[in-house]
């Protein structure tokens, strides 16, 4: 069985964020660093393979019997857009809610493309964090680094 391609490294995420160009999305992701720490109610942001900073872990298994862990939430300053992580997706709860409130953005299936932090409303964002932090601790076992 394939092993999981994103896994934790230990790449310096705010070094890592303070090389992003151009510095628009620098700073959209010096942002995030916060509202994502104060959204997670402290975990310690990991690097996940080369792009993706992210909090938490959960471990998952699925009915075909592959299993392994993944970053609970997070996200990637892209050059094309911010990809932000709610796992291990937005179908749950009132999201669609939430995300007809959230802004311009575009949906694939656990992530979030949102072009710059001013497009959208950042407390209907920290929102969207947590209720996919809750969802996700409500079925997997999870933890911090």
């Amino acid at each position: 069985m394939a092993e999981n391609k994103t896994l934790p490294t230990d790449i310096d995420p705010r070094e890592f964020v303070m090389a992003v160009e151009p510095a628009r999305r620098r700073e959209d992701a010096l942002r995030l660093l916060e509202i994502f720490g104060e959204t997670t109610g402290g975990l310690t942001p990991k690097m996940w393979g080369p792009p993706i900073i992210g909090y938490g872990r959960y471990h998952y298994k699925y009915n075909s019997g592959r299993e392994g862990e993944m970053l609970m939430t997070g996200f990637s300053p892209r050059k094309a857009n911010l990809s932000l992580y709610i796992m291990p997706g937005y179908n749950f709860g009132d999201m669609e809610s939430k995300l007809s409130r959230l802004g311009k953005h575009k949906l694939g299936k656990a992530c979030l493309y949102i072009n710059k932090l001013a497009d959208v409303d950042e407390s209907v964002l920290r929102e969207i964090i947590v209720d996919g932090l809750e969802n996700v601790r409500s079925k997997y076992d999870t933890w911090d680094d």
